[in-house]
């Protein structure tokens, strides 16, 4: 029904276009929403565009009967009008030759004179679709680099996954093994301390059993002498007094009345006061204390740490690891996993036959993507071994003498001085000192390329009350 209306019948008196939209007002007359809402911008009174006639200031009601019958007419002309690979314009018939670079669309020359499309820059389509496809092709480019960064994300987050994994599988069974050998340290001394009881407790009771068994052959010996005694008062008064002196003066006077004997008893004491903190105490010789752990997830591939985290050395580098933001990816370094921001920190680290190092501190925010010199305008604060001399890697690097091969190193941060101390412990001397005024946290830093570890050495744990 719709494709037998004449166009004007379904054309917006105001554009002269098809119906978008229409709208419906109390004097009958309809219009494109868009247009009459531009219309009323311009005057004062809100009126009918062809009678004059004045609307209401409510919105007016869409004309869906209208609307239906618009869009019926264009999708019949469309399809009617259809010829080969050109397609026609869907409001005047038209081919479409041009191409609207404001609305990014092709139209007909008709569109270009219409008020929708005056005055925009028009090119023909041909030279446009050539424009499009270079955008295009380079957009899609675009898009098929950011599809390959997912894609390695992709394959990132699955060896991520498998690392912890793997990672959580490791832990777990160094954290049985070091409880294993808590477990097996606490039940020898449990073993230890009750063989001690059991043989104090024999000691005692051995030393109360022999009092008491002398005591019996002196209660026997005085119970002889007493038996004697009311014989002989019981005798005739001649052999009475015929042994009066012998028994008197024999050995009964010697028997001395038992005594208290002090220390008979267990020593409760011994065994139990503050028997946890003895266990503990005794067990730093199975569980020392490390002042600095090392962090495996900043270390570079091409390192080998110990399994108690307090050791390093260069080796084959581990393709499995995922690559982290807090990973080395470049030089092999090693951050700790404590961070400094204020008071004094101290430890020391066996170098031993390790004849390629870097040791002391970096800042939180060195640079991990890239290789930089260990200095202090970079974030860090180091000594090194190199090529057999000894450097403290200030701006320039400043050569550090020694009189002997090192063998331990002893860092010093004292934060709140801004000090940074290099010494040899086993001559007491220092090495170098760097000073600075510390903004940022502290990390403590290593680097090596020789496959001799460097070791962070345990440190007595002393407890002040």
């Amino acid at each position: 029904m719709s494709a037998n209306l004449p166009e004007e019948d379904l054309s917006c008196p105001v554009c002269c276009e098809i119906f978008q939209d229409p709208v419906l007002l109390p004097c009958s007359h309809s219009f494109c929403r868009s247009c009459l809402e531009h219309f009323w911008e311009s005057t004062v009174i809100r009126s009918c565009p062809v009678c004059r006639r004045r609307a209401s200031k409510k919105s007016p009601a869409s004309n869906r009967a209208l609307k239906n019958l618009c869009e019926a007419f264009l999708l019949g002309r469309g399809q009617g009008s259809a010829s080969g690979s050109n397609i026609l314009c869907w409001r005047h018939g038209e081919k479409l030759k041009l191409f609207c670079l404001v609305d990014q669309e092709p139209i007909c020359v008709v569109c270009q004179a219409s008020k929708m499309h005056k005055g925009h820059d028009c090119s023909p389509t041909e030279e446009a679709a050539l424009d499009c496809k270079y955008k295009m092709t380079a957009a899609m480019k675009a898009l098929q680099c950011k599809l390959e960064i997912f894609n390695k994300a992709r394959k990132s987050s699955a060896i991520t996954l498998e690392h912890i994994k793997g990672q959580a599988k490791r832990v777990e069974r160094q954290m049985k093994n070091e409880f294993l050998k808590l477990h097996q340290f606490l039940y020898e001394e449990e073993e230890h301390r009750l063989s001690a009881l059991k043989e104090e407790e024999e000691r005692k009771v051995a030393a109360v059993k022999n009092r008491d068994d002398d005591n019996a052959q002196r209660i026997s010996s005085l119970a002889d002498m007493i038996r004697t005694m009311e014989q002989t008062i019981n005798a005739e008064d001649l052999t009475l007094l015929q042994n009066f002196k012998a028994i008197l003066d024999g050995t009964w006077t010697t028997f001395q009345a038992p005594e208290g004997i002090s220390g008979s008893l267990l020593n409760e004491s011994n065994h139990l006061g503050n028997l946890k903190y003895k266990v503990w105490e005794k067990m730093q010789a199975v569980a020392p204390y490390s002042p600095v752990i090392l962090d495996p997830n900043t270390a570079h591939p091409c390192l080998t740490l110990s399994d108690d985290l307090t050791s390093l050395r260069y080796s084959t580098p581990n393709q499995g690891l995922p690559s982290n933001p807090e990973r080395f990816h470049i030089s092999a370094e090693v951050l700790g996993c404590t961070a400094f921001s204020s008071a004094s920190h101290g430890w020391e680290i066996e170098v031993g036959d390790n004849e390629d190092w870097i040791l002391g501190l970096a800042s939180e925010r060195v640079k991990r993507d890239q290789e930089v010199p260990a200095r202090p305008e970079n974030g860090f604060w180091t000594i090194c071994l190199r090529d057999g001399q000894y450097r403290a890697m200030a701006s320039p690097p400043t050569a550090v003498k020694v009189e002997e091969k090192l063998q331990r190193v002893l860092v010093q941060l004292n934060w709140d001085r801004g000090e940074v101390i290099f010494s040899n412990p086993s001559r007491q001397e220092i090495l170098y000192t760097f000073k600075h005024v510390f903004t940022e946290k502290l990390l403590p830093y290593f680097y090596t390329q020789s496959k001799h570890p460097l070791r962070i050495l345990s440190k007595p744990v002393l407890v002040s009350t």
